[in-house]
């Protein structure tokens, strides 16, 4: 059969680099055209655009890159409707990928697979409007997520486990070593700053102030992919703060606590036991404050407490994100109780996540859809 898939930023490339590994197991005739990444590329089939030239976040940026996003748009819609799939699946990245699965489904070229579901629980809900019209089959891979969509919203949805867990196990399983510290007398706090330059810039200065008033501990920066070292280098120069890159999993696996954006990263940082303090700077953090208390859906920012349904990590978020109170919740995991009971909290979310390998059951459940078998 012939996949098409559209990831629009580094967790999608991997995410979908893996389905596609799977996919192949289970149709060894796929054929993958997509929009995605190097790690989508190593798997087969044609890259037509890259992520990076897709991945624009926040207002403005998107507004001064509007034309580009069109014009990729565009070129995605007659991409689709030329190489005639047998299925388009989507990978998060909703604001592009809702606009093309609207474009498949008016044109009637094929289904439309939705695998990591838009997380229209936090905010936007309106555009299960959207899902419902141009989704033929929806993939999650966050348990609370069926009860929002099929109690609350009477949508059907396929839970397939949680890749991040897969990928995190994995990862275990081997001797991977992590041996650029210096100084192993020191323990090692990782910092995981964002993906995107706009998030580096808005919260990694905060934490490497906090660095400094550690200097028994060795702080690493995990880089994030395709982030030159030089955008880092100004924010950490003068500092024993590190960079390193590829080696985000191996960094946690060594880490003795972390700092965390918001994001996949918090749950990979609990799936390494790894005590952590989640931090998400914003501009105007005064409002942005006022505006997550009454506008966002849900009560929590990280993947690990919205799993838990309670705080077990800390969130400062916009108007409680400063340095002083990072300061203040990284020393309360650093031992004793605050540091037990977050691991507790994280055994917790293990055992909520069910042990489904993400990635080889979604690849199964749609080969099966696409072939009408029963599930």
């Amino acid at each position: 059969m012939r996949y098409y898939l559209i990831a629009g930023e580094p967790s999608g490339d991997l995410h979908a680099s893996r389905l596609m590994k799977a996919l192949k197991v289970h149709d060894p005739q796929a054929e993958f055209r997509y929009f995605g990444g190097d790690l989508m590329a190593a798997e087969g089939g044609t890259l037509v655009k890259h992520y990076r030239e897709l991945a624009y976040m926040g207002f403005i940026p998107v507004l001064l890159h509007l034309p580009t996003i069109l014009r990729n748009m565009k070129m995605c819609k007659e991409d689709v409707k030329n190489w005639h799939p047998d299925v388009v699946i989507l990978v998060d990245y909703p604001g592009f990928n809702l606009d093309i699965a609207k474009f498949v489904k008016a044109q009637a070229i094929c289904p439309v697979f939705y695998y990591i579901a838009p997380k229209i629980w936090a905010w936007k809900e309106y555009r299960i409007k959207a899902i419902r019209r141009d989704v033929d089959e929806l993939f999650s891979i966050l348990p609370f997520e069926v009860e929002f969509f099929e109690q609350k919203h009477h949508f059907p949805i396929h839970y397939v486990g949680n890749p991040t867990m897969n990928e995190v196990e994995e990862f275990l399983a081997t001797e991977t070593p992590f041996d650029i510290i210096p100084d192993s007398s020191k323990k090692i706090i990782a910092i995981l700053a964002g993906s995107r330059q706009q998030e580096i810039k808005d919260n990694l200065p905060a934490m490497v102030e906090v660095a400094r008033a550690y200097p028994q501990y060795q702080f690493v920066v995990a880089a994030a992919p395709g982030i030159e070292q030089t955008y880092y280098d100004k924010f950490v120069k003068d500092t024993d703060v590190l960079i390193v890159y590829d080696q985000t999993y191996a960094l946690l696996r060594s880490a003795h606590a972390a700092l965390v954006t918001s994001g996949t990263a918090t749950l990979e940082t609990c799936l390494f036991n790894v005590p952590q303090v989640v931090c998400y700077e914003t501009p105007l953090p005064v409002v942005a404050g006022w505006v997550r208390r009454r506008m966002l859906h849900v009560k929590y920012v990280s993947l690990v407490n919205l799993i838990a349904n309670r705080e077990v990590v800390p969130e400062l978020v916009a108007d409680t994100f400063s340095v002083e109170n990072i300061k203040t919740e990284l020393a309360k995991i650093l031992d004793g109780d605050g540091r037990r009971k977050m691991l507790d909290g994280y055994a917790e979310v293990r055992h909520i996540l069910s042990e489904k390998n993400a990635p080889d059951f979604a690849a199964q459940t749609i080969y099966q859809l696409l072939n009408n078998q029963s599930l």
